[in-house]
């Protein structure tokens, strides 16, 4: 039987398992980590229950796909439920607005902003529907290594005026400052700048629209247990705490993967570990192209993530489940943290209560939250040892005084992820919290190509990939692999 292994367990690297089994090959997983699902850990504190990782599913077909490869249902592993709200948004004025529902639902919260925006976000959705057409619906599954596809798909990403930024096209469409806010976050949910960002991810607002907004009961943890339950019937073989420190490389193919508890052969090999990681530490410069060294060396990597958890002895019911909470700048914000690369003492947040959806999540009569917030990454070279309390306790400063009253004397179990946890954990260079960026110069075949621009058996997922980070960007570069990879002939 062939032999596929799969270097890193994230939802990428679980999605190739789960297809190259499904092909036939005798599959292993290999990851470093204690648990499976990469940066979809879990922590559990005497009852709370914290997910590290995405919090966020839309797309959800892309997990039942996993499924049915071997005629199983995903409800019969996983209880995914609708949220709603799908985000709310609340202002510095302590004014908010709710994003979910129908249309004519979001089209009234509009008009309580700016009611000559309705009309804008039809013509906003319109335009988000045909990016989606074609970014998603025609080229996420679709391999980029050759740069004939890419000039093939110029003229259609030319029509749709793509090389504008997402800040651009929302801009284009929608007067209020509050709405243009709310309508260009999605980037950073991807590891993007608005203002740098291809208006490519702009197809996320039709995404979220034809799909809505879900979560798993349990926590994400519960959809990686879902998964890591499917990979074990299958015959899957899943090796954790096992850190990979070389390859063998003969004839341009990798015939082996050294780890520190031993080697695997392997006929195919998928990495889903940060490319720039891989190329820098796991492939040897002669068995790499010009592009790859191009794009390890210069490539601009998305910002750090700097994640405090806690969980709260009340409850407050009047947080929905996802909450982006906007501080008073929102340009120079980010531009502190994309360009400066420094840590400003303003911030944005995205705040997230799970309890809201699954009370199981903390003990009874509690909450369990955790709040991030988009800081530079480590090329900033912050000292997050010394930071991190006092950046931390002024995030709960500025919740307790506008949406979370008494918090500070409600905490208990709180812990913070900066950075520095994102490199040393996940081998994510500089601790960029989604690989590489997602601007226009690094998107399709000018991103990391799903086929190695290397070794010829070597093939990449995940968030530094085609077509990019988020849950269905790295289940979509699973997609890419199944197409690239023959199935076994028997």
């Amino acid at each position: 039987m062939n032999k596929a292994v799969v270097i890193g367990a994230g939802f990428g690297g679980i999605a190739s398992a789960l297809r190259l089994r499904a092909k036939g090959y005798e599959v292993v997983i290999i990851d470093q980590r204690e648990k499976l699902g990469g940066r979809a850990q879990q922590f559990n504190k005497e009852g709370f229950i914290f997910d590290a990782g995405p919090t966020v599913v839309t797309a959800p077909f892309l997990f039942e796909e996993l499924f049915s490869l071997f005629n199983k249902q995903m409800k019969d592993y996983i209880d995914l439920v609708p949220v709603e709200p799908w985000y709310r948004f609340v202002y510095p004025d302590g004014s908010h607005f709710d994003y979910g529902g129908t249309i004519e639902e979001t089209l009234a919260r509009i008009a309580e902003i700016e009611p000559e925006d309705q009309a804008g976000y039809r013509s906003l959705l319109a335009q988000s529907e045909a990016i989606f057409d074609v970014g998603f619906t025609q080229l996420s599954d679709k391999p980029f290594h050759k740069f004939s596809t890419m000039i093939a798909q110029v003229p259609a990403l030319i029509r749709l005026k793509c090389y504008r930024t997402v800040w651009q096209m929302v801009c284009a469409h929608l007067k209020s400052d509050k709405l243009r806010q709310a309508f260009s976050i999605q980037p950073l949910l991807v590891g993007g700048n608005p203002f740098a960002t291809t208006s490519i991810y702009s197809l996320i607002h039709y995404l979220e629209r034809k799909w809505g907004v879900h979560f798993a009961m349990g926590g994400t943890g519960a959809l990686v247990d879902g998964l890591a339950e499917l990979m074990k019937e299958q015959g899957i073989q899943i090796k954790l705490n096992t850190k990979v420190s070389e390859l063998s490389i003969h004839d341009n193919r990798v015939t082996e993967v050294h780890t520190d508890t031993g080697s695997f052969s392997c006929d195919k090999l998928v990495s889903n570990i940060d490319p720039k990681y891989l190329y820098r530490h796991l492939i040897p410069s002669q068995n790499q192209t010009i592009s790859a060294k191009i794009k390890t060396k210069h490539a601009k990597l998305s910002m750090g993530l700097f994640v405090l958890y806690f969980g709260t002895t009340k409850q407050y019911p009047d947080i929905v489940h996802h909450t982006i909470w906007l501080g008073k700048r929102y340009k120079a914000l980010l531009s502190d943290i994309f360009d400066k690369k420094v840590l400003a003492d303003d911030f944005s947040l995205y705040l997230h209560r799970p309890t809201a959806t699954d009370p199981n999540m903390a003990p009874k009569g509690c909450d369990s939250f955790y709040v991030l917030a988009p800081v530079p990454n480590n090329l900033s070279e912050i000292d997050w040892p010394k930071q991190e309390k006092d950046y931390g306790d002024r995030i709960i400063k500025a919740l307790e005084q506008t949406i979370m009253p008494e918090l500070s004397s409600h905490i208990v179990h709180r812990f913070a992820k900066t950075p520095n946890d994102f490199e040393q954990d996940y081998c994510s260079v500089e601790g960029s919290g989604f690989s590489i960026a997602p601007t226009f110069q690094q998107s399709a075949w000018f991103r990391f190509h799903n086929k190695a621009e290397g070794p010829e058996n070597l093939y990449l997922c995940g968030a530094g990939t085609h077509p990019g980070a988020g849950l269905p960007g790295v289940l979509s570069s699973a997609k890419v692999i199944d197409r690239l990879i023959d199935k076994v002939q028997t």
